[in-house]
């Protein structure tokens, strides 16, 4: 695995546009295939491209699938992180240009552009994080992302068993599809067990700026919330200076705040990227949603375990995160899927 580091120049983003109802934005779509050819035996040349760096939590959940599959030889990998958008197409074409089988990445603010690179190097697999679904015209490029929708809801049941003041504060990075949907299901497992409680939703513009998230943070818990949802870097933080509880998402930080963090919804990259290696590998890789590969009952995200709060949650509540986990997994229960922006109430 090797880093490759590119321009540090502030990440922007627009808002991502979705182009269809969640019920499409879901769905595996049956799109023509890509004209490529089975790979010759051996690891896969992957490149991956970042635009925030790699600890960052979103990026690291991809970073730590590639890396696994490095370990079990079945990619070469190499990476940029902190990618600038005015830089992105560049990065994409010198990966495209040096014979990478596979390149990954996340293409929000550059859409148009990764496209067109894709549709220039039509012999190369590209499987981007976007919000738009699979093209007809771009047999080659994939779309994925982070549904984990399901263990937000059940770290929500956590949340409002664990509340004492009734009042949840919420820090995002942006309001978009990608984290609407999150906090969505996390309100409405809060709701399982702690219907009346109030919720304050605040986004700080950015995908990674833990001072920003911290001070936000702390304003709701002067605002009366004893919970605290940290979707960014930061928010942890506050809720360990100030004595309260707070919720993970995509990652499991319970280990650097164990009396502090309560639950966590995790992301598992895994099962994407691996359907992504295997197609690629045999020649039938082609424009899917790479999206399904997220849910819960494909493996890709799960509620992280409770660690040091073993034991702390009411035991009423667990008995309904363990019903409501089997059936989602069973496809007996399915946790809704809400892209619009959540407000305070």
């Amino acid at each position: 695995m090797t880093k490759l580091t590119t321009s540090s120049r502030p990440h922007l983003l627009k808002r991502r546009h979705v182009l269809a109802g969640a019920a499409a934005g879901v769905a595996a779509l049956a799109m023509p295939g890509f004209l490529g050819r089975a790979r010759a035996e051996g690891p896969l040349k992957v490149a991956a491209i970042y635009t925030v760096p790699v600890e960052q939590q979103w990026v690291s959940r991809i970073h730590k699938a590639a890396n696994a599959a490095v370990a079990r030889g079945d990619i070469e990998y190499v990476f940029s992180e902190n990618t600038s958008n005015n830089d992105y197409e560049r990065v994409m074409r010198e990966y495209s240009e040096a014979g990478h089988d596979l390149i990954i990445g996340e293409v929000f603010a550059v859409e148009d552009a990764a496209r067109q690179v894709a549709a220039d190097y039509p012999e190369t697999a590209y499987l981007m994080g976007s919000s738009f679904l699979p093209k007809d015209d771009a047999p080659n490029f994939a779309v994925f992302d982070n549904y984990i929708q399901d263990s937000s809801y059940l770290s929500g049941i956590i949340a409002g068993a664990m509340t004492k003041s009734k009042n949840i504060g919420m820090v995002g990075g942006f309001p978009i599809p990608e984290v609407n949907r999150l906090m969505h299901a996390f309100m409405a497992g809060v709701k399982e067990t702690a219907p009346e409680t109030k919720f304050q939703v605040a986004f700080i513009g950015s995908w990674f700026d833990p001072p920003k998230a911290k001070e936000t943070a702390f304003a709701q818990i002067d605002g009366g919330a004893d919970v605290l949802y940290a979707e960014r870097f930061g928010v942890s933080d506050a809720a360990k200076e100030k004595g309260v509880l707070a919720i993970g998402n995509v990652i499991d930080t319970q280990s650097d705040y164990p009396d502090t963090v309560a639950a966590s919804a995790l992301w598992h990259f895994e099962p994407t990227l691996d359907h992504a290696i295997e197609m690629v590998k045999a020649g039938t890789f082609k424009a899917e949603n790479y999206g399904v590969y997220s849910f819960m009952k494909e493996g890709g995200n799960s509620l992280a375990p409770l660690g040091t709060f073993e034991g702390k949650v009411p035991e009423d509540a667990m008995k309904l995160v363990m019903e409501r986990e089997a059936a989602i997994k069973s496809g007996d229960f399915m946790v809704e899927v809400n892209d619009e922006e959540p407000k305070s109430n």
